[in-house]
């Protein structure tokens, strides 16, 4: 992903532009729908790009194709496993999410979405691995899809600028884009594994 990405800040304007937008999108919803797809990263590194360029609204083209991406992705992702949750048989959608919900995870989910509603889902975008115990939560509580929509719509707004302000920062730091690039995904990769670091290292002392 780093090689491709420094690739394209070697490219004109004008292509980054027709190549990368449309691809961020399908990426962005492609990480929604799969959560395997570090997406924080992806829109970091289009964040340092964009930074980089003399074209006007580069950086909020960015931003509204990132959280437009993951909203659509979220909302397709939860009306999956709402299917799932209605048929007797579940669903492979369904599955993925349970997978990825630890008991543990998806009881501090439960009980935060019980204290505070949909307002949860703003923070559950914006903390690694945070998302799916949420969504799953949400379905187990029978959210309606329209609800959860109106949920997600802030709560991915405040990951696409999270995640672009570190692509910024980057940016701001080095001269070169590919340098910056690499920053940023350092850095959002940094973020993501630390929860599951500080759980390891807390586990054997508990």
């Amino acid at each position: 992903m780093i090689s491709l990405t420094a690739a394209a800040t070697t490219a004109p304007e004008t292509t980054q532009q027709a190549i990368g937008y449309p691809s961020l999108f399908l990426l962005v919803l492609i990480g929604a729908l799969v959560p395997v797809v570090p997406t924080g990263a992806l829109v970091s590194s289009a964040a340092v790009v964009a930074f980089h360029q003399t074209a006007p609204f580069a950086l909020l083209t960015v931003f509204a194709v990132a959280a437009l991406a993951a909203f659509l992705g979220d909302v397709a992702l939860y009306w999956l496993g709402q299917r799932g949750m209605r048929s007797k048989n579940g669903s492979r959608w369904l599955e993925t999410l349970r997978d990825r919900a630890p008991e543990d995870r998806l009881a501090q989910a439960q009980e935060k979405l019980s204290d505070h509603g949909i307002a949860v889902l703003v923070l559950s975008r914006l903390v690694p691995a945070g998302r799916i115990p949420v969504m799953l939560a949400c379905l187990m509580a029978k959210m309606p899809l329209r609800t959860f929509a109106r949920g997600d719509v802030p709560a991915c707004l405040a990951w696409a600028v999270t995640y672009q302000l570190i692509g910024i920062l980057g940016g701001s730091l080095f001269s070169e884009p590919w340098e910056g690039v690499v920053a940023a995904v350092a850095l959002t990769l940094a973020i993501s594994v630390a929860p599951s670091v500080w759980r390891r290292v807390r586990r054997p002392a508990a």
